[in-house]
């Protein structure tokens, strides 16, 4: 028998304490063993309940999320914690401090004590899988749930099969989730600036923590790295990031024409920007001349994308389980046989560098 995952929750709102026993208790898997009101209480608590993961709320007195994280990593470097935050600019800047820090994750709180009683419901239950995702990891059934069957790239879509890549890659495309904004920045600051072709990601994030975590990436960056904006050209040399709560295509519109298009049909694989949306379209843009990443994340977005840019002659490349913070998304991408390689984070951009090099002059 599985033990529960031992969950402590720090937060100065004895509302949301209550409601945070309530809700994640109620899950078998789950127990919330301890609770803190601040940063202090929280440091002293950690020994005494000994907790597989932490619930740090952002804003507290005496010991905020940030200093509370801080002192957390100095003793507890590996111990997983998810982050309270809010949906304000403060908030998201906050976060992709806390991620940058060391937090695993991070979920924005909504008003908890309103009469909107849908919001709540999904929080929960997307902490609730959070949590799981990041804590149960290690067990058989959860390294890589139920596969679906996804045939060889060779067996795909029979009409297609004489497609085959010529070896040029001519767009860069990233999915990433959960680990997300810390492996962007190990792989984008590497690209040179002379890159040759356009990069384009879906990082899973609501709006404005997307722009922000393009505007963090692009200081950090030889190449300049923006939210993508509906109409926005394509050229080489620029990283284009999803926005948040839209979906990203592409749409080619000569040869030497490619726009960005955003909209916001229905999500799938419940997130919206969605991988897989992105990688079809990329598919079907650069017919054969794509690379696929696929990085750190829980679920399986990105799966039935890269399904089509396979059967489409490009290249598949995802981070291993060692290095990525939950292997759902590259992991069902591997189990599937789609990735022609799986390589620890460091040897990320370096093989999409190699790989962009073949059939041009580039050197970086």
């Amino acid at each position: 028998m599985n033990q529960k995952v031992r969950i402590l929750v720090v937060d100065d709102a004895v509302v949301v304490r209550r409601l945070a026993n309530n809700a994640l208790s109620a899950d078998p898997d789950l127990v919330v063993v301890g609770t803190a009101s601040n940063g202090r209480i929280a440091l002293a608590r950690i020994p005494e309940v000994n907790p597989d993961l932490i619930l740090l709320d952002m804003e507290m007195p005496e010991m905020d999320g940030l200093q509370t994280l801080a002192e957390i990593r100095k003793t507890y470097p590996r111990l997983p914690i998810i982050m309270f935050s809010t949906q304000t600019r403060r908030g998201a800047v906050a976060t992709l401090d806390a991620l940058s820090m060391g937090a695993s994750d991070y979920v924005t709180k909504p008003n908890l004590l309103s009469g909107d009683a849908q919001d709540p419901k999904l929080f929960w239950r997307d902490l609730t899988a959070k949590i799981k995702a990041l804590c149960l990891k290690d067990r058989p059934s959860d390294i890589v749930p139920s596969v679906p069957q996804v045939r060889s790239p060779s067996a795909l879509l029979p009409a297609q099969q004489d497609r085959r890549s010529s070896g040029r890659v001519d767009v860069v495309a990233i999915g990433v989730s959960t680990g997300g904004p810390n492996a962007l920045a190990e792989v984008l600051p590497v690209l040179p600036p002379n890159f040759p072709v356009p990069v384009v990601v879906v990082q899973h994030m609501p709006p404005l923590f997307t722009r922000l975590l393009a505007e963090r990436l692009s200081s950090q960056s030889h190449l300049r790295v923006i939210e993508a904006v509906s109409g926005d050209r394509i050229f080489p040399g620029s990283i284009w990031v999803a926005p948040g709560d839209y979906h990203m295509v592409l749409e080619r519109h000569s040869d030497d024409l490619v726009t960005v298009q955003t909209n916001q049909n229905p999500p799938e694989n419940w997130c919206r920007p969605s991988v897989d949306v992105l990688f079809k379209s990329v598919a079907e843009t650069y017919v054969g001349q794509t690379l696929a990443v696929i990085l750190t994340g829980m679920g399986q977005d990105g799966l039935r994308g890269c399904e089509t840019i396979a059967s489409f002659g490009g290249q598949i490349i995802a981070q291993d389980e060692a290095t990525s913070v939950v292997w759902g998304m590259p992991g069902f991408v591997v189990h599937a046989g789609l990735a022609e390689k799986v390589l620890p984070l460091r040897e990320i951009a370096p093989e999409i560098i190699r790989r962009v090099q073949v059939g041009r002059s580039f050197q970086p």
